[in-house]
């Protein structure tokens, strides 16, 4: 409760159940939260880094270390934390991949500023400092990053390659990301200011279990997972006209509370007839335009399936909407809702295979206006396969940005220390408290590295050392190789990563770090309980808002 002194008289200006909290302890509140969200993914960064697993309400588990999925998935009951969140999920939309470092970074900026605040340092001067720091750090990532060539196969497979290390795709990566490096020369497009950009929604990504990673392909056209709705319909098509319906082929049906009363059988048959010719007519219309096969979003009357079989006309229901929206591309269709309006010029053109074995057909397109082509991902379990796309569709996002981008930076935390290295020089440029920030920033930023060796199992301590000297020797690609411990040439190492995802990480973090600095009163309509750790550590607040008790039984459990 508030009160502001009037007359002598309290005035009571928030409700009974409100609580309020100031100054440091509204800060040191939100810092711990956002540090819990920010601890939680730490683990999973780096090639040696490790997985969660994710329980939902209704039992369904996710094993992943995807940062964007972890975050996401987990029961967020927490303001800061959200906000937190907000950073990994703008990273994936921005670069697809980096949605861990952006979050590590954000966490670690927080704790510098923690006890830049603990040295009576003014928010604004951390949050001027910051946004300094972050515009100088962006600027010498630019000036470090390589140009790449998008017609560069073999670099192109790297990124892809360092973008899978340390996720369900690893085992696979080399196949996997010649498919990836594919698909995307298969959707790049030059666009007419004569810049290259590869348009993903004209890539499928299909998956399908009870096979291994080796026998996943690359397909021209799209493949869909369904069975025809009749064993009389033929299944295999050379050049077959395609009409896709978002609509079912059945009558509509009559109100819940309908009632139909008949004097005797003949009127019930007069209306089963009359049902009937209703059916026949919808057939007519598809056999009117002249389809050959018919892919609908919605059931299909079993009457309906009986009259397209004896028609000889293949058709597949409930198909997904995405599968029908992807075959319009495919196959150069329109997609009809009513089908008595439906002709000639809605159909597509393309040649339609099944696989009785695998359950799919494979659709291809025959026509001028047909492009596409389905990522078919496979593995034993669904388990696995779902963090196969998670690691590939990353990939895919990581690849397309280096071909539209054409930057590119060594891995293993060496952007990081070099760019800490020369924030640390343009800090003793920058005048007032303002230097203490930027420096904090920079130390920040090496929380890669540091990470990278801890969860290989290596000393921090020292391969940030060995790092740095690195880098006053002037190697600027000197990065961490995790499986030996030494320090390496990353990019002649082939552990690239795009320069894209490097400057929307730095960007991402310091916004949100400020965001969270920014705030110096917490004002909460329910309870608002303070009972967090003082530190963000191990195990995080277990009290933070809401106790954090949102996240999936307490933070503590994640970590």
């Amino acid at each position: 409760m508030s009160q502001r002194q009037m007359g002598g008289q309290p005035m009571i200006i928030l409700g009974e159940d409100s609580q309020r909290m100031k100054d440091k302890d509204a800060q040191s509140h939100n810092i711990s939260a956002a540090r819990a969200v920010a601890e939680s993914v730490r683990s999973t960064l780096g090639p040696k880094g490790m997985d969660k697993m994710l329980v939902s309400s209704l039992g369904d588990v996710t094993v992943t270390n995807d940062g964007v999925t972890i975050l996401t998935e987990m029961d967020i009951d927490n303001p800061t934390a959200e906000m937190i969140v907000e950073v990994a999920e703008a990273q994936e939309d921005e670069a697809g991949d980096g949605t861990t470092t952006a979050v590590a970074i954000a966490g670690e900026l927080l704790k510098n500023a923690e006890e830049l605040l603990d040295q009576d340092i003014h928010p604004t001067a951390i949050i001027k400092g910051f946004d300094m720091a972050a515009k100088e750090a962006k600027s010498q990532i630019n000036e470090i990053a390589t140009s790449v060539d998008p017609d560069d196969e073999e670099l192109l497979r790297k990124v892809a390659e360092t973008s899978m290390t340390g996720k369900g795709a690893e085992l696979n990566k080399e196949l996997l990301s010649q498919l990836i490096v594919d698909a995307v020369d298969a959707v790049t497009v030059e666009a007419e200011d004569g810049s290259v950009v590869a348009d993903l929604e004209f890539l499928n990504i299909e998956t399908q279990t009870g096979s291994t990673v080796g026998n996943s392909e690359l397909i021209e056209g799209g493949v869909v997972d369904k069975d025809p709705v009749h064993e009389g319909m033929p299944t295999d098509f050379d050049d077959a006209d395609v009409l896709l319906l978002d609509n079912p082929i059945e009558l509509d049906e009559a109100d819940v509370d309908a009632q139909l009363s008949v004097d005797d059988p003949s009127q019930l048959q007069n209306f089963l007839d009359k049902e009937e010719e209703q059916l026949q007519e919808l057939v007519d219309a598809i056999v009117d335009t002249g389809a050959d096969v018919v892919f609908c979003q919605k059931g299909i009357d079993d009457m309906a399936q009986h009259y397209l079989a004896k028609e000889g006309i293949l058709a597949i229901r409930r198909a997904k909407k995405s599968d029908i929206e992807f075959l319009r591309e495919v196959l150069g269709a329109n997609i009809v809702s009513d089908i008595r309006s439906a002709s000639a010029d809605d159909l597509g053109r393309g040649s339609i295979r099944r696989d009785e074995s695998e359950g799919l057909f494979y659709v291809e397109g025959t026509g001028d206006e047909s492009h596409g082509v389905t990522l078919l991902l496979r593995a034993s379990t669904d388990h696995v396969v779902d963090e196969l796309e998670r690691g590939v569709t990353d990939a895919l996002d990581v690849v397309s940005s280096t071909v539209a981008d054409g930057r590119v930076l060594g891995g293993g935390g060496a952007p990081e220390v070099e760019v800490a290295r020369r924030l640390r020089d343009y800090a003793d440029g920058v005048e007032g408290r303002e230097q203490l920030a930027v420096e904090a920033f920079a130390d920040a930023l090496e929380l890669v590295p540091r990470t990278l060796a801890e969860n290989a199992g290596l000393d921090s301590i020292d391969a940030l050392v060995d790092l740095r000297a690195a880098h006053e020797d002037g190697d600027v690609s000197a990065g961490l190789n995790v499986f030996t411990g030494d320090v390496v040439d990353t990019l002649d190492a082939g552990v690239v990563e795009p320069a894209h995802a490097k400057t929307q990480a730095v960007s991402s973090a310091a916004e949100a770090a400020n965001l969270v600095l920014k705030i110096d009163d917490i004002i909460a309509a329910g309870d608002l309980s303070t009972s967090g750790g003082d530190e963000g550590g191990a195990g995080g607040p277990g009290g933070a808002p809401g106790g954090m008790g949102g996240m999936g039984g307490g933070m503590g459990g994640m970590m």
